[in-house]
């Protein structure tokens, strides 16, 4: 097993402990970061409906989660996608909310996954990347809409 840190987040200690993973020989791992412009409590009420990760995971079919909070980190959600005919077997990710006062939120998703049969590393996480891209986007446009309408209500 290897240890894979990303350098992007080294510089966030919390970050980066929650974004370090184990990486066996035919597996491979990456990380995805989104900027929401929405506070990190809206964005946290969208992650944390884990009776309906699907609102945004649009890909997810059914995992299993668990979550906590870590000191200046709002919270860390941990997902594993279980059964199915898929590709993404043994997938695992760890997604990180941070306060950001440029944006409101940023989102950091990393992953872990096996390499299918005849499929290399770099096809493989370039497929996962893609699809942890637009569940990030999902997830920014859901948490964006409902700070938008949250502001409506507050200013009436």
């Amino acid at each position: 097993m290897v240890q894979k840190r990303f350098p992007s987040l080294s510089c966030d200690a919390t970050a980066a402990r929650f974004h370090t993973h184990e990486v066996g020989p035919n597996q491979c791992c990456s990380a995805v970061i989104q900027e929401i412009s929405a506070p990190i409590s809206t964005v946290w009420s969208v992650v944390r409906r884990f009776d309906n990760p699907q609102a945004y995971k649009h890909f997810l079919k059914a995992a299993a989660s668990s979550t906590e909070t870590a000191g200046t980190l709002v919270a860390y959600v941990s997902f594993s996608v279980v059964g199915g005919d898929h590709r993404l077997s043994n997938y695992r990710s760890v997604t990180t909310l941070h306060s950001s006062p440029v944006s409101g939120t940023v989102v950091v998703e990393s992953y872990v996954v096996d390499v299918p049969p005849g499929n290399t590393k770099e096809e493989t996480c370039d497929f996962v990347d893609v699809i942890v891209r637009c569940n990030l986007q999902s997830l920014a446009k859901i948490a964006e809409l409902s700070a938008a309408e949250g502001s409506k209500k507050m200013s009436m």
